[in-house]
């Protein structure tokens, strides 16, 4: 211990003892006078390490001992000038924090109430808080550093909030009016201003500061219900700062995101309730819902959903604090989206209160008028969709103003999304309540005049170009030609000029194709413009192929727009383009558009022409990827191979078919009737031998084929494929087969043709013809595709039952071919049935298994009546629509 301490430690141990024994008035004087000494402001101040030392570990012990011994006899001796002079000037001039905790404890330790002691203590502590020593207090947390102390912090915290309810406790009817929490909240409110000031000017003097401790302080004053009289001290003095002040808003930022989440939402319902208006929130805010989940789900969730208790005002500031700023306004159309959900919600309608349903109503209604008119186009349709699902619920229920609810929302609705379309109109009484739900369309001024300045601006710098290209077009009056009664061009004939051949020329195009593919995406989704949509899809599939790695970032979103993509113009091969470029991204991206396109197949509000375009694009992906691949590694299919009837599809007999053959060129027609007519004797080889390469289609078939028939038994709202979609099923049934097909020679086909035959085994004697032809395309896609070897190893039970069944079907033709040669279908569905027979029955006589016998009357059918099908099974070119 060196010299200063043990002198610190003398006097005030010296002080103590005098303090605690002698009543002589001069000594305890003195005794006082010396530790005063010891906090400044004397004329005979001791050394800055000597009050450095007793501030950090004598103070309190110090201020404990007075307060233990606060008597009425010790106190008597001195006069009450005395008293304030030397006793409580110690309370009121040292380390705030520790005073304050001293009285604190000093009152909650108080056995008996009231007291001497106690109410002197009181006292001191009045005075604590008159004279601004909670300002003190609070400062000298926020220079140190962020959360040094999270002992102190804690305790401060709890403290400083419970002086209400512990002197309340105490004082009983003696209490003080100072300590009411009617009283003592605002004076806490104007010294959390008065610190917030004090760090602006620190922060303007480049000095660090923390604001972490008032955060703390001001989100516990919330949770405890005090809020209210708080920020009604703090938010009219934050909003006139942060207007043009950019440090003010800065420090009311960090504010509010060092507020713990458990305390936040006090917070944030407080700031809504309080601000004038959404600019001030903003201010105020930030951009805080967009940082903070917490946040983000108060302001979007429990003001609009779950609580409807406030008033309308809170409803303008959570809706125009999301419009204020472009960044928030997505938040705007999802609580759009989310408030006409809830609204539309039958439910909800049932079971809500009344009072619930008007304060979301008004939330809709205030939210449509923030909406700009893009943003109204944009999402026209998932509006209109929500819309009309709610005005059902509201006008079905009995109760006579939830149905007006309905029908002024609804009309509010349909007034703003088409304007000048046809819109919703309800005969209703009208009252106060009505007249406020229409009010809600108009924003109030400050705010109109707020969003009608940005768009003035927005609008100003957009249409300066376009008034100087309209200058650029109209021609000057000296550059046209002037022309005169009597001059020499229309005297001069053009009937012996020769013509141009014109054969050759391509029309122009007035709109210039995309250059990326996201730009792709954007045309296709917003542009009204014909030409433009039609130069998109024409060069879609190349750009597709050539970008591969922009393409896999957008590619389930682009598979998306191009299913939902309807010929609204009636361009020429639209619906060729458009599945080409579907083709292409699947491709591109296999996995991920693969499963989406087998996930939505199942999906609902799908029409049957889409299901089909699925079906038809996992087809043709599956052909391209099992074809061998081009040295670059991506296919580009040629027109020729496009063509070939390997696959027939539904979109074949579209009228883009018909147009591209007769516009075939005469030479090609004339070649092909020479060759037709042409006999040779010998002939070499046409193409040359294909080079063996590894198939793509080899580690991806799984993704094509099993999801597919995962889900076939579920009934959906929109189409039921064990119903009375036959048509579809077929569809399905022969998509599978076809993937079967392209699945030869690959690691997963024996697992496919098993699943293949589960599946059909239940269908077999469906009641439609299509879906029998398409059953027997998938047993003969499994006897081509599979093995013979793992056929009767992995699939002998399987093929037994098969064989039987496909038994029966050929003693039926077998009894009546003269009729079933009448009915050409018929004939052909029997003769698929002998083909499959054969099959099955080669493939378990190459094997020599004796386990199986082969019944002669089966045999007496002629090989001849079905040689041409097999050939073409054989070949892979099974069709049957």
């Amino acid at each position: 211990m060196d010299s200063n301490t043990s002198n610190v430690w003398l006097v005030l141990k010296l002080a103590i003892k005098t303090l605690s024994s002698s009543r002589d008035r001069s000594e305890v004087i003195d005794a006082l006078k010396t530790i005063k000494r010891f906090l400044g402001g004397t004329e005979n101040p001791v050394p800055v390490k000597e009050r450095e030392e007793f501030a950090e570990t004598h103070f309190s012990r110090f201020l404990q001992f007075l307060a233990a011994n606060l008597n009425r006899d010790w106190l008597e001796l001195l006069t009450t000038d005395e008293q304030k002079e030397f006793l409580d000037a110690l309370f009121l001039q040292g380390p705030a924090d520790q005073a304050f905790l001293v009285l604190l404890d000093a009152i909650i330790s108080a056995s008996h109430s009231p007291s001497f002691s106690l109410m002197k203590c009181s006292c001191i502590l009045e005075m604590f808080l008159r004279h601004g020593r909670m300002i003190e207090l609070l400062w000298e947390v926020c220079q140190k550093p962020a959360k040094s102390d999270l002992l102190l912090w804690d305790m401060l915290l709890t403290k400083i909030i419970s002086v209400p309810d512990h002197l309340a406790n105490k004082l009983k009817q003696d209490n003080k009016a100072i300590f009411y929490p009617q009283n003592y909240f605002p004076l806490l409110g104007e010294a959390v201003v008065k610190v917030l000031q004090k760090i602006w000017e620190a922060l303007r003097g480049e000095k660090d500061c923390s604001v972490a401790f008032i955060s703390h302080l001001l989100g516990k004053i919330c949770i405890q219900g005090h809020g209210e009289a708080v920020l009604s001290v703090l938010v009219p003095h934050l909003a006139t700062s942060t207007q043009s002040d950019f440090i003010w808003q800065r420090i009311c930022w960090r504010l509010v995101e060092n507020i713990p989440d458990r305390w936040l939402e006090g917070v944030i319902s407080g700031l809504v309730q309080m601000v004038p208006g959404p600019e001030a929130l903003s201010q105020l805010l930030g951009n805080l819902a967009s940082k903070n989940k917490k946040a983000h789900f108060v302001l979007t969730q429990k003001l609009l959903l779950l609580q409807y208790k406030h008033k309308t005002s809170v409803l303008h500031n959570t809706l125009g604090y999301f419009a204020m700023d472009h960044s928030r306004r997505p938040l705007l159309i999802q609580v759009l989206k989310d408030l006409l959900g809830t609204w539309g919600n039958s439910s909800a309608v049932k079971h809500s209160p009344v009072e619930q349903q008007v304060y979301v109503s008004k939330a809709i209604l205030i939210s449509l008028a923030h909406l700009k008119d893009e943003e109204v186009k944009e999402h026209r349709q998932a509006l209109i969709t929500l819309v009309m699902e709610g005005v059902q619920c509201h006008l079905d229920n009995n109760i006579p103003r939830i149905r007006r609810l309905g029908m002024i929302v609804a009309e509010c609705v349909s007034s703003r999304i088409d304007p000048g379309g046809k819109q919703l109109k309800f005969q209703y009484e009208e009252d106060e309540e009505t007249k406020e739900l229409l009010s809600l369309l108009t924003l109030p001024s400050s705010q109109s005049e707020k969003v009608s300045s940005q768009d003035s601006r927005t609008v100003h710098t957009s249409t300066l170009p376009e008034i100087d290209k309209k200058e650029d077009e109209q021609p000057s009056a000296k550059h046209q030609p002037l022309k005169t009664e009597g001059s020499d061009s229309e005297l001069d004939s053009d009937d012996d000029l020769t013509p141009y051949d014109m054969s050759g020329d391509k029309e122009l195009k007035k709109s210039k194709a995309p250059a990326y593919v996201i730009d792709c995406i954007e045309a296709l989704v917003t542009s009204e413009d014909p030409d433009k949509i039609e130069a998109t899809l024409t060069i879609l599939e190349s750009m597709i192929r050539k970008n591969t790695a922009a393409v896999k970032e957008v590619s389930i979103e682009l598979a998306k727009v191009l299913i939902h993509l309807e010929d609204k113009f009636s361009i020429d091969g639209f619906l060729r383009l458009r599945q080409r470029a579907m083709v292409a991204v699947t491709v591109v991206d296999t996995i991920h558009v693969t499963q989406y396109l087998t996930t939505e197949f199942y999906a609902v509000n799908y029409s049957v022409r889409q299901r089909l375009d699925m079906l038809d694009v996992l087809v043709l992906a599956a052909q391209e990827l099992s074809q061998p691949a081009s040295p670059t590694g991506l296919q580009t299919p040629t027109d020729e191979s496009r063509t070939q009837p390997c696959i027939q599809l539904i979109c074949s007999t579209n009228t883009d078919s018909y147009t591209s053959s007769k516009t075939q060129h005469w030479r090609k027609v004339i070649e092909q009737r020479i060759e037709s007519k042409t006999r040779r004797f010998s002939k070499g080889p046409l193409r040359p031998q294909p080079v063996a390469m590894p198939s793509r289609f080899n580690s991806v078939a799984g993704y094509f084929f099993f999801p597919l028939i995962r889900n076939y038994d579920r009934p959906q709202a929109t189409f039921d494929l064990l119903g009375n979609d036959h048509f579809l099923l077929g569809r399905l049934v022969h998509t599978l087969a076809v993937l079967m097909m392209f699945a030869i020679n690959t690691t997963i086909a024996i697992q496919m043709g098993k699943v293949l035959l589960d599946f059909i085994w239940a269908l077999r004697y469906h009641s439609d013809r299509y879906v029998r032809q398409s059953i027997l395309f998938c047993v003969s896609s499994v006897l081509l595709s599979v093995p013979s070897d793992c056929l009767l190893v992995d699939m002998s039970d399987e093929l037994i039952e098969a064989r039987s069944w496909l038994t029966g079907l050929e003693r039926c033709f077998i009894c009546k071919l003269p009729v079933l040669k009448q009915d050409s279908h018929r004939f052909a569905e029997v003769l698929g049935y002998c083909l499959m027979e054969e099959v099955m029955w080669s493939c378990f006589f190459s094997q020599k298994y004796t386990a199986v016998t082969k019944t002669k009357e089966i045999r007496t059918i002629p090989r001849t009546a079905y040689s041409s099908t097999l050939e073409q099974a054989r070949n892979g070119r099974i069709s049957h629509v």
